[in-house]
Parts: structure tokens; sequence; C-alpha cells
């Protein structure tokens, strides 16, 4: 297996010749680094693909609810984030607890922010008197965008790669060791990003699955976790958990995905019993 490696290393392709950089910008006095661009375009552009699903008819918020929605939203990507983050993956950071506010420094847990969006998604919909499930639902269509870009950011910073391989398309980290690994940012980027947004896209524009309550996010969840699980496969898992992914068999995020996939599952079977009579907050029509 290592003469295999060595032999493909050889023709791998090597992540410096990319010529990318984490920098997008450096002015000396100021650094914009591709991660922050892409947690900025995510948000923007789901909050413009959010506004699209909010004009259809039916729609359980309106225009000004979408745009507080975008608010808490972001508050809850950082904030939940960052926590679960600390707690899952690297705990000792609370030995120095100042150090949770070094965003800068990388460390955010997708599990995390869905929770933090989740619990900013109820405290809007018990302040205005919204469906909580069904703006579950909208907001689910919107988050491929982020993780898109989240994932093509990882790639640009050289991070979280793959296990040794000798596929044609292995890449030489220069973190990574000398032997070529999986482009698995990439894998999720494709999976995470435009597979299950088409997924989504289709399901709300072309089905009613808008109209159960529950259907869409059971969509996202289920998938998303189906997806997250088997790239873990070809994921090298996170230096400090190295010996918790030997103990158990599975990489942390496959645990924390696990329940994901359940209840996405649960949603998605349970989504026709809540259907009723859609008033819309927004749109043009009531639909039945």
């Amino acid at each position: 297996m290592i003469l295999d490696l060595a032999a493909t290393a050889a023709h791998a392709i090597r992540f410096e010749d990319l010529g990318l950089s984490p920098v997008a910008l450096d002015l000396g006095f100021f650094t914009l680094k591709w991660y922050s661009l892409a947690y900025l375009a995510g948000i923007l552009i789901g909050y413009w693909y959010l506004l699209k699903l909010v004009a259809q008819p039916g729609s359980p918020m309106a225009r000004r609810h979408a745009d507080d929605m975008i608010f808490y939203a972001t508050l809850g990507i950082i904030i939940g984030g960052r926590l679960a983050y600390v707690v899952f993956y690297q705990p000792e950071i609370l030995r120095h607890p100042l150090d949770i506010l070094k965003l800068w420094n990388g460390g955010m847990s997708f599990h995390g922010g869905v929770i933090g969006v989740s619990l900013g998604i109820l405290y809007l919909a018990r302040k205005e008197g919204l469906s909580w499930l069904r703006v579950h639902d909208y907001v689910a269509c919107c988050v491929p965008f982020g993780l898109f870009f989240g994932r093509l950011a990882n790639f640009v910073n050289g991070e979280l790669w793959g296990k040794e391989t000798d596929v044609p398309w292995a890449m030489i980290f220069p973190t990574g060791g000398p032997f070529p690994r999986h482009p698995s940012q990439l894998y999720e980027a494709i999976l995470e990003g435009v597979v299950l947004f088409c997924i989504l896209a289709f399901a709300f524009w072309r089905t009613k699955a808008r109209y159960k309550p529950g259907m869409l996010v059971g969509l996202f969840l289920f998938f998303y976790g189906l997806f997250r699980f088997g790239v873990e496969f070809f994921r090298e898992a996170d230096a400090q958990l190295m010996e918790f992914a030997a103990r158990t068999g599975l990489h942390m995020g496959q645990w924390l995905c696990v329940p994901m996939i359940l209840g996405g599952l649960y949603l998605i079977v349970t989504a026709k019993g809540r259907r009723v009579r859609v008033e819309p907050i927004a749109g043009s029509a009531s639909v039945s």
C-alpha cells in the first residue's frame, strides 16, 4: 500500500501548484480571508433566495420576517457553530475561555450552526406568531449555499483533507504529509451544496412539499446527514479526535449525523399528516 501511494505521489496534484491562498485581500493594515467571504456569500445569497421563496403563494412569512430571520440566523451560525465546535471537537479551548471568541483561528461546527439557527427561528416564530416548522422548511432550502461556499473555503485553506488514497484526482496537501489524499472538501461541496440544493429546489418548485410542514427541513436533515456520514469515510478525522474515531469506529461528525438522519426521516414520514389549509403570510393565495 505504501509503495502504491509513493508511486501515486509522483504524479499526484500538488496543492501548492494550484496557486491558492487563504487570504483573498491583503492591504497590510487589513486582511480579508476567503473563509470570511464564504460566510458572507452564503448568508447574502441565501437571503436573496429566501426572498424568492417567500414571494410564492402560501408563504409562512412576509418580507419583514425574512429580514429579521437573516439577523437571527447569522447569530445562530456564529454562536452555535463556535460553541459546538469547542464542546465536541476541541474542549481544551474551555481552559482558556477567551479563546472561544477567536473565530479568526478557525473552528466552526455545522451541526452547532443548525441548532443555533433553529433556536433563532423558534424565537422569531414565537415573537411574530408564525408557524415555526414551516419557517424551518423555507430556511432549510437556503442553507446549501453556505455549505457550498464553506467547503470551497476549506479547500482553498488546504484544511480538512481526506484520507490517503491512490485515486487519479488525489492531492498532496501542505499539512497532510507526503502522500496524496482525497480532496474531501470538494466531495462535500458537491454533495452538501450542489446536490442537496437541487433536491430541495425540486421539492419546493415541482412538488407540494412546502405545504406539508416539516417535509423540506426533513429532506434537508436526512440528505445532509446521509451525505456527510458517507463522506466522512473518505475524510481524515480531526487530529485531536483520532483516538475517539478509533475507539468508537466512527468520526465525531458521523455520530452527530445519526440524530439528523433519524430526525429527518421522521419529519418526512409524518409530514403528510401535518398538512392543513395554508393561509399565506405573503404571496397571493390560500393553498388547501
